[in-house]
């Protein structure tokens, strides 16, 4: 039986860097949490250890239910032809706040998951949302730098003096292979796709000393990529107009991001007011929308519709009723496209969370 496109509830997440920024995105009722907000969880289906792991559906005929029950239930409607991890869903949606420095990190490369049976590899990109001025982040170590000069300046305090430091503005689509030293610089809020991971070994955490956050050093020097193997030249930072976008009915579209797990095309329209009504295909396999710039409306079924803001997130089903998306003027959506079984999938299974 067809499904309708899903809306769960966001799972904020208190994070030492967040800050309050997640409010324009509609994540945070006032009066807002006493600690600083810097993830807010859209799509997540991660199992226990992982605390608040499993989104729950916000409203319609499934409200209430988790992602992991849907798939009990509803598996083949909702997955098509994508392939479930050990069970979950196969991708985790966030949206970030950096209003500070996020901890410089690195995630498990697939050699270091074959032979660490707790640790999984996590695979991401970020999308900017905003950044303010002169707003940066950090992906990967300079191409000249060794791994004992590395873990000398972990010691003394200087590595991210040795970090390739990228500014970056609204637009921006940035992929993160694992196994990349990388943060996110102060000021940036992003949407975030990756596989379903929460896996992270600090290095650096900008003299927080923070007893609840621990660095993973040893752990980190064995998956952190040097050199030619970083792969920087072929995965640049890119955005919609750099990608040779293609118009089409007054929308222009790009994909942003491609690798083994997942890929990201974001979808704008134009200016003028003449973007044409768009149905939402799904090619047998789940899709995540993510409207992260103006106003749209969703129609269901041909008579029922749906106002989205700037924030929301939709999970559209494998088999889906038939859907629409109108886009206001200037407004601008992010697809992002489940992995497809025919592709080498390593080792992406859901795993419990050190925190960033």
């Amino acid at each position: 039986m067809p499904l309708p496109p899903l809306r769960c509830a966001p799972i904020l997440k208190p994070r030492a860097w967040g800050g309050r920024s997640l409010t324009k995105l509609g994540k945070l009722v006032l009066p807002a949490p006493a600690a600083p907000v810097g993830e807010s969880w859209e799509i997540a289906d991660l199992a226990a250890p992982v605390i608040d792991g499993i989104s729950h559906v916000a409203s319609g005929p499934f409200a209430g239910q988790g992602l992991s029950q849907l798939i009990a239930t509803h598996g083949t409607a909702l997955l098509g032809r994508a392939r479930a991890l050990s069970g979950h869903f196969p991708l985790l949606i966030k949206y970030l706040d950096a209003a500070e420095n996020l901890s410089v990190q690195v995630h498990p490369t697939a050699e270091y998951a074959r032979t660490h049976p707790g640790a999984h590899l996590k695979t991401e990109a970020w999308f900017v949302i905003s950044a303010t001025p002169g707003a940066s982040i950090y992906r990967g170590v300079r191409p000249t730098v060794t791994p004992a000069e590395f873990r000398a300046a972990l010691a003394d305090g200087s590595a991210v003096d040795l970090l390739v430091r990228e500014p970056v503005i609204a637009g921006d689509c940035i992929p993160l292979e694992s196994g990349l030293c990388h943060a996110l610089g102060t000021g940036v809020m992003v949407a975030e796709v990756q596989t379903p991971s929460d896996t992270t070994f600090r290095v650096f955490d900008w003299n927080r000393n923070d007893p609840a956050r621990p660095l993973h050093i040893e752990q980190a020097m064995e998956c952190i990529l040097f050199g030619a193997a970083q792969r920087l030249p072929e995965r640049p930072i890119t955005s919609i107009a750099r990608a040779k976008p293609l118009w089409s009915d007054g929308l222009r579209a790009a994909t942003l991001c491609a690798n083994d797990y997942f890929e990201i095309e974001a979808i704008e329209a134009s200016p003028s007011g003449d973007a044409a009504p768009f149905g939402c295909s799904t090619d047998n396999a789940p899709v995540i929308l993510m409207l992260v710039r103006g106003e749209a409306v969703m129609e269901t079924n041909g008579h029922r519709s749906e106002h989205l803001r700037a924030g929301d997130t939709v999970l559209l089903p494998a088999d889906l009723v038939p859907t629409t998306i109108d886009l206001a003027p200037e407004s601008l959506l992010l697809r992002a496209v489940m992995p497809d079984p025919a592709r080498t999938i390593n080792d992406a299974r859901p795993h419990g969370e050190h925190l960033s």
